[in-house]
């Protein structure tokens, strides 16, 4: 089975680089925002959801970075292949969802998340000079990570 995820790279100031920390069913994972195609919908509109449901953050979709061009078999199910396609985004207004400085810094509200659905978010800037592939978890958001850091 194919499970297309969809990305996005929103640079803050001076070139900061927005992550989501994330707790699932144990595991710890540093990756960009975004997440699963639902049927009937766009890429663009897919990444657009996910940033208004993740962090209640409207966002403009810009330019197309990377599509997967490689297999990869999902962390979470071995019967399932990824395809994760990246763009650009902008913040189309102030964040508010809480930013951490520390990562998988979850307070109580986070925790009792997990508890109940088994996975839990945070989110965080990177500061440009420290961003790379070792800033990320999973392989092709590493590929994307040097990717980033090579155009700009």
């Amino acid at each position: 089975m194919i499970n297309l995820r969809v990305y996005g790279i929103l640079l803050g100031e001076n070139k900061k680089v927005l992550v989501s920390d994330e707790y699932i069913r144990g595991g710890y994972y540093t990756k960009f925002p975004g997440g699963g195609l639902e049927f009937g919908e766009g890429t663009r509109d897919c990444l657009k959801r996910e940033f208004k449901e993740e962090m209640d953050l409207d966002v403009r979709i810009g330019d197309h970075l990377y599509t997967t061009d490689f297999f990869q078999m999902s962390a979470f199910n071995p019967e399932h292949q990824i395809i994760s396609i990246y763009y650009f985004a902008e913040a189309l207004e102030p964040i508010k969802a809480p930013l951490r400085t520390k990562p998988f810094d979850f307070d109580e509200r986070e925790l009792k998340i997990y508890a109940e659905r088994k996975e839990t978010e945070t989110f965080r800037f990177i500061d440009w000079d420290l961003f790379g592939a070792q800033s990320v978890t999973l392989p092709i958001d590493k590929v994307v990570a040097d990717i980033v850091k090579a155009r700009y």
